[in-house]
């Protein structure tokens, strides 16, 4: 959840709704900076030693769900690997949406969890009070109930899920710096992958999908489709008291310089993100199958540096798209489409 929405909703939301936004804003404020404690001492897959060999040869999820609404962290054990149906929505979402993630990265990339050394998947739902987010904080994820409103449940998005499961895979590769433009890839990487994994969930080519991040999360009544969308940014809502109009660019024409939200991570994510909506489209099919391992061979690419701008990430890329029959030119005509040279 872009903090710049939230701080929309303190100013143009009823009493209520503030209170709940403050709170988010705060408990954002705390998970967020354990997360980037957590990167500083997570020592990147690329240069740590080589990945132990796989006994069995099938990589399996290792889950575990708690229940947080008695306050505490990580909450009452409710739902472990191998464990049927709870009858609770969210931590059986929860459940399901750790294994798809899981699934993705182990089917198309070999991948054995989130540090690609089998780490557990641990999740927490019901956090906090009316909380409105879902975050990785470095070592598990965390579901609020959303607050009723304005948002609902946010283990509802598998897109969201498997977005903020992807932060991890971040930290454990590119450890992209959360700030400026290796910031706004920080978070791009985190959407293409979301999106990803709920378009193979329901089987869709990249001309059938939505390209909307949190689309389940808005509730009715709100003037919106969802958080953020990749085809068009700056079109995902319009809803005085979210702030007015969707504020991402999906040009380089108009990025924004601010301050605020870590310089822009979450505003200006809307360019790189069209870059691989319009890669995607380009290459046709599924769009897992090759822009989305053109992607990941970006991020897992050594030479990327960790405060890499557009302009670097969009060469990394193109170097990928090398390995891909008629790819090179579709990715780099898709970065040109935005405004960044590759």
């Amino acid at each position: 959840m872009p903090p710049y929405l939230l701080e929309a909703i303190v100013r143009h939301g009823t009493p209520a709704q503030r209170d709940w936004a403050v709170g988010t804003l705060s408990l954002d404020t705390s998970f967020r900076t354990t997360r980037a404690q957590a990167q500083l001492v997570s020592a990147p897959s690329r240069s740590a030693a080589p990945v132990p060999a796989r006994v069995t040869g099938i990589l399996t999820p290792r889950r575990t769900v708690y229940d947080a609404s008695t306050g505490s962290l990580p909450g009452r054990l409710a739902r472990a690997e191998g464990a049927g149906p709870t009858g609770d929505a969210s931590v059986d979402r929860a459940y399901d949406g750790l294994g798809e993630t899981y699934g993705f990265y182990a089917d198309l990339f070999d991948r054995d969890s989130i540090d690609d050394r089998g780490m557990p998947l641990v999740a927490s739902v019901h956090v906090g009070d009316h909380w409105d987010n879902a975050q990785w904080d470095g070592e598990q994820m965390q579901f609020g109930d959303g607050d009723g409103e304005l948002f609902g449940d946010f283990t509802a998005s598998l897109d969201v899920i498997a977005h903020e499961l992807t932060h991890g895979v971040t930290q454990f590769e590119a450890q992209l710096v959360y700030q400026g433009q290796s910031g706004a890839l920080n978070e791009s990487v985190s959407d293409v992958f979301g999106v990803l994994v709920k378009q193979r969930a329901l089987g869709q080519t990249a001309e059938q999908a939505d390209w909307l991040i949190g689309e389940d999360l808005l509730l009715p009544g709100v003037r919106g489709t969802a958080l953020r969308s990749m085809a068009a940014p700056g079109t995902a809502y319009d809803d005085e008291r979210l702030g007015g109009r969707d504020p991402q660019p999906g040009h380089m024409d108009d990025y924004v310089e601010t301050l605020a939200d870590n310089g822009g991570v979450h505003i200006n994510s809307g360019i790189p993100n069209r870059a691989f909506h319009l890669a995607a489209l380009a290459l046709g099919g599924h769009a897992w199958d090759v822009a989305g391992r053109v992607w990941y061979a970006a991020l897992t690419d050594p030479a990327l540096s960790s405060t890499a701008r557009f302009t670097t990430f969009a060469q990394a890329t193109v170097r990928a798209a090398a390995a891909f029959d008629g790819a090179t030119e579709a990715v780099r005509g898709a970065w040109r489409g935005v405004g960044v040279a590759a």
